[in-house]
């Protein structure tokens, strides 16, 4: 009786077959290999070095001495009250801002898909907004609640009611800076969930219809998990953009007034390059990536169940 001596791949078969799949793929790899040693030096390379950063005390006016110091500037952390301010703000500006944009979005999105009237104007118009640059955004926000000639205060004027600096009122400043992303990201939301909505296919609309369902069911079961997709990509972006925006606060308000409006960075800004705490400023950015970490691994794992 013959006895099989196959005992599988030898160590030449396997080195035969690495040197194969290299011959087949080393052109992408090599075309590759350029953005991947840019992604290193202007993305991974900072990361780390604001990581090891945080574990030390260190001031941005001597740099080149730097104390070792462990989890103090996280104690620290914790313990300021500035710094829970910030972090509240920040939690509540992204809550509220992302869902506002991703409603009022869908919203649009459903009726330019019915072909409304001034649908094609609105495709044609609804990106101004979006690319249109933050500075400028804030200066038209804030010549409309220019106190005296700004276009609110003179309608405002006009009824009889309260004019102010409404970027200086502690309980408005907030709202207006909510507002102000909404109304840049709201169209960005629209466009693409119709995208992704025209590439349904009409048949399985009419398949429901024919069953018998109705527009709210064919909502909930046609159009909303197919669009669940972009729905994820486009929350946890602007979810991201939003908890680690800079530039929409700090142009209009600051932080301000009175610390209304502080988030965690325009936070890190003051202590980094105000105070000087490059350490401190690292740990919290170090909060902020970690939270950003958690929140996307956790949001794109339950979407994957559903």
């Amino acid at each position: 009786m013959a006895t099989s001596t196959d005992t599988g791949p030898t160590a030449g078969g396997y080195v035969e077959a690495f040197r194969s799949f290299l011959e087949e793929t080393w052109l992408g790899y090599a075309l590759v290999l350029p953005a991947v040693v840019l992604m290193g030096v202007i993305i991974i390379f900072p990361t780390l070095r604001g990581i090891q950063l945080a574990f030390f005390e260190a001031s941005l006016l001597n740099p080149e001495q730097q104390t070792f110091v462990g989890l103090q500037n996280f104690a620290q952390m914790f313990a300021d009250a500035t710094f829970r301010s910030a972090l509240w703000h920040t939690v509540l500006l992204t809550s509220i801002a992302v869902s506002l944009q991703y409603l009022l979005g869908l919203g649009l999105a459903l009726a330019l898909k019915e072909k409304v009237p001034g649908a094609g104007l609105f495709r044609s118009l609804s990106m101004i907004t979006w690319v249109l640059p933050i500075i400028v955004m804030v200066i038209i926000f804030r010549f409309l609640t220019q106190t005296g000639f700004g276009p609110v205060n003179v309608i405002l004027g006009s009824l009889g009611m309260e004019t102010s600096a409404w970027f200086g009122q502690p309980g408005v400043a907030f709202p207006l800076i909510v507002l102000m992303h909404v109304w840049r990201n709201t169209p960005f939301y629209a466009i693409a969930l119709l995208a992704a909505m025209k590439s349904i296919p009409e048949t399985q609309y009419e398949a429901a219809r024919l069953d018998g369902a109705g527009p709210l069911q064919r909502f909930r079961y046609i159009t909303l998990p197919q669009i669940s997709y972009v729905s994820m990509i486009m929350i946890v972006l602007h979810v991201i953009f939003t908890f680690n925006n800079f530039d929409i606060v700090f142009l209009s308000t600051g932080g301000g007034p009175l610390g209304n409006t502080e988030v965690l960075a325009t936070y890190i800004y003051k202590q980094a390059f105000q105070q000087y705490a490059m350490g401190y400023a690292a740990s919290i950015g170090v909060v902020m990536l970690l939270i950003m970490m958690a929140f996307t691994v956790v949001y794109a794992t339950l979407e994957a169940r559903d």
